[in-house]
């Protein structure tokens, strides 16, 4: 039986889901959620995740391009990427309802979804663990699985407290350098605020750029005078360099990092995903900061 927190905590999400319809739109009124979704587009890799580990993907259709694991969620169609998505995409496979990451869109994609009368959820997102507790919590009460989503933040929830635990016992934190892209020469690195500067803490180390928040392309000199000892990137992105090219960096070479020759390249969607394996990446990543041993594989 639903508890009477549990009913309001889901009546506050489609009250969400009516405000930002209604925004979009400008509706009086918002459409009406099935009462069992069973033609669910998900858009944002870690929601995916999420569906899957609750044993709900079933009632998946669609999904976004960066909903990449497990690997049975590629086989799903891919309706584009979640900050460029064509609403004739999404539409197309006919959803009853569509779950979606905030920050999805652009905004006018998203308000021709609304017109078109699709019940929309939007989970909130983060960069700390208590926001992958509450997105899991979130999903699982969009799906209408309270229980089982409670479970699996009780779950996550633990393994990222052993994580911040054991960061915690750190005393000498080495510094990190996320690099979004070192294409062309430019370095373009994470600052606070974002979902690199919290794993990179969640592993046990400090992020090594501060003063900006977001992504934000660096100088040669902010890099140099910032002798990051490691240097985290993904492997998965976009950027085509190499590990070697990055150390060669004029910038890179002149740090302790450089020196060093310590590069990591880790899945993107493993590390910045912020979903149930959150904590796997943590402890990872932890053990390539503090040991001389190759870096970890996915």
């Amino acid at each position: 039986m639903t508890t009477p927190t549990r009913v309001t905590r889901r009546r506050l999400i489609r009250s969400a889901m009516a405000v930002m319809t209604i925004a979009f739109s400008g509706w009086s009124a918002a459409p009406v959620l099935a009462e069992e979704p069973s033609r669910i587009v998900v858009i944002g890799g870690s929601l995916t995740e999420i569906v899957y580990a609750l044993g709900e993907e079933d009632r998946l259709i669609a999904r976004d391009s960066t909903s990449l694991f497990p690997d049975a969620a590629r086989e799903l169609p891919d309706v584009g990427y979640i900050r460029q998505l064509s609403p004739e995409g999404v539409l197309s496979v006919n959803p009853d309802m569509i779950l979606a990451l905030e920050g999805f869109g652009p905004p006018e994609a998203a308000s021709v979804i609304s017109q078109a009368g699709i019940p929309v959820i939007v989970i909130p997102d983060g960069y700390d663990s208590n926001s992958i507790i509450e997105k899991i919590r979130a999903t699982g009460e969009a799906l209408g699985r309270e229980q089982a989503g409670e479970a699996l933040a009780e779950k996550v929830g633990a393994d990222l407290m052993a994580a911040e635990t054991a960061a915690a016992e750190i005393a000498d934190k080495r510094k990190v350098l996320f690099l979004l892209s070192v294409e062309g020469g430019r370095l373009l690195a994470a600052g606070s605020e974002t979902h690199a500067a919290g794993i990179v803490a969640l592993a046990g180390g400090v992020n090594a750029m501060t003063g900006f928040s977001g992504y934000k392309e660096v100088s040669n000199e902010a890099v140099i005078e910032a002798a990051p000892d490691v240097i985290l990137r993904m492997r998965s992105g976009r950027d085509p360099s190499s590990d070697a090219e990055v150390l060669a960096h004029p910038a890179i070479a002149a740090t302790p990092a450089g020196k060093a020759g310590r590069v990591v390249g880790m899945d993107g969607l493993f590390i910045l995903g912020y979903g149930p394996r959150t904590a796997q990446a943590a402890r990872e990543l932890g053990e390539f900061l503090y040991s001389d041993v190759a870096a970890p594989g996915n």
